[in-house]
């Protein structure tokens, strides 16, 4: 009797034992009590290495450092009570939102691939129905019609287009004054591109111009004669630009199904 209660022991300590060491396998530390899961260094790691480091030992052990460092910093930003008030909700609320979305756009991409075949179809397209022209256009996208009549208003008080076109909701050109390059007329969207080529040199669309994307205010700054690249030399810029209709496409799908209220 005495033997199997020591053996009943015996086994119960192993198993505490065995417990302990899965609990260590999972989580890299503990930090007053809080484990740091294993798959969060590794999920680190692997992020690294995407952008170019080695999975070695003495990096794992950076990691391991930096997810023990920041959970200190986050149990004293709770321990204050920060993560309560309005302004810190915001901005995690705002953090969150962008991880999503960044997930999606990259979930989207992965389902709507654009294959060479489709690169290599609208080259064809643009440089046999191209023209003789390229154009040299900034545009101010807003979500109102009203909001480009202001716009316009401004222009012709004197403000500049490169100023006002930091609030156009076209990100790839607000940060550059509304600058589209130098680009052919079928490359955008049918009542742009009409408004455009309609333009002096110099001269701004006196009225909105609607597109399936918002309200354009379009200014035409110059014009060349066109000479088709080669397709090697575009296949990587038409390929993010296809990419970037599929999914303007996909978040105007989104846009008409949603409930709006």
């Amino acid at each position: 009797m005495k033997l199997f209660r020591c053996l009943s022991k015996t086994a119960v300590v192993a198993m505490l034992m065995a417990a302990g060491a899965v609990a260590v396998a999972q989580n890299i530390a503990v930090v007053n009590g809080k484990p740091i899961p294993r798959a969060r260094a590794d999920a680190f790691v692997q992020e690294l290495v995407k952008q170019g480091q080695q999975d070695t030992p003495q990096l794992q052990a950076l990691v391991r450092q930096e997810l023990v460092d920041r959970e200190i910093l986050v149990q004293e930003a709770e321990r204050r009570g920060l993560s309560g008030k309005p302004e810190i909700r915001f901005q995690l609320d705002n953090s969150r939102q962008q991880v999503l979305i960044n997930a999606l756009v990259q979930d989207q991409l992965a389902k709507t691939k654009v294959t060479d075949a489709d690169v290599k179809a609208e080259y064809e397209r643009l440089t046999k129905n191209g023209g003789a022209k390229e154009y040299r256009a900034r545009h101010i996208l807003v979500d109102k019609e009203d909001e480009a009549k202001t716009i316009i208003e401004k222009l012709k008080k004197g403000s500049k287009f490169e100023e006002l076109a930091k609030q156009s909701k076209d990100p790839g050109s607000a940060a550059k004054g509304g600058d589209l390059d130098w680009a052919n007329a079928n490359a955008f969207v049918e009542p742009f591109s009409k408004a455009m080529v309609s333009l002096e040199k110099g001269k701004f669309t006196e009225a909105p111009v609607q597109s399936q994307f918002g309200w354009h205010v379009i200014r035409l700054d110059d014009t060349r004669a066109a000479k088709p690249p080669e397709f090697d030399e575009v296949k990587s810029q038409l390929t993010e630009s296809m990419q970037r209709q599929k999914l303007q496409d996909f978040q105007q799908q989104l846009k008409a199904k949603a409930k709006i209220q």
